[in-house]
């Protein structure tokens, strides 16, 4: 089956830009409640996940006050601990089980790397728990 099934649209997901400040990101992740969120450049392109730790992390160990470091450092300032492989929108749902492991989301895009959106680990759960009759579906 085709992983564009079960793909929430870029329209529809959280994203911080790449050129925003860690402040500007945790404004965003704060009011839409979630811990992770992909990054994407200018261009639509996604550079990477951006999690609550990655930023609280690189806060904790700011030498300024952590709300002027918040309001003046980009987030790509801000190691990330994982790299959250994308994968294309042609691939099939085998190869979203391995990278949701790990994931709570999976980060899909287009043959020209732009983003188009995400599969969340919920609906990869919920299919696989379907076909083995786990759930109905």
């Amino acid at each position: 089956m085709n992983i564009a099934f079960f793909l929430t649209p870029k329209q529809d997901v959280t994203w911080v830009p790449a050129q925003a400040t860690i402040q500007q990101a945790l404004e965003l992740m704060q009011a839409r409640r979630h811990s992770a969120v992909p990054l994407l450049d200018t261009d639509g392109r996604y550079v990477g996940t951006l999690t609550e730790g990655d930023l609280l992390w690189h806060l904790q160990h700011a030498t300024l006050p952590w709300r002027e470091t918040a309001n003046t450092t980009p987030v790509l300032a801000a190691a990330r601990r994982m790299e959250n492989q994308a994968v294309r929108i042609e691939a099939e749902i085998e190869a979203l089980i391995a990278r949701a492991i790990d994931q709570s989301f999976v980060p899909v895009v287009d043959d020209r790397e732009i983003f188009v959106g995400i599969v969340r680990r919920q609906r990869i759960i919920e299919y696989c728990a379907s076909r083995a009759g786990l759930i109905s579906s």
